[in-house]
């Protein structure tokens, strides 16, 4: 069986209901840095994967958040 690594390499899936919405991936370790940046318009989806790299995903404007625990809407 594979060894269970301790960020999981969770999915989550991002549709951004308005133009202009922006994810950016931020670094682990000491330092929290951005690492990543996309801009989606309306309609869009990305499918978004956290790795030994991204300990966090931002989600800036009105988009559809889905992941395993649940779905949310940011921006409303």
């Amino acid at each position: 069986m594979p060894e269970q690594l301790p960020y999981d390499n969770d999915y989550v899936v991002v549709k951004a209901l308005e133009d202009g919405v922006t994810l950016i991936g931020l670094t682990r370790g000491k330092d929290t840095k951005f690492h990543h940046m996309e801009k989606l318009d309306k309609g869009e989806v990305v499918l978004a994967q956290f790795t030994e790299h991204t300990s966090a995903i931002k989600v800036r404007g009105r988009a559809v958040i889905m992941t395993k625990h649940g779905q949310l809407e940011s921006g409303s």
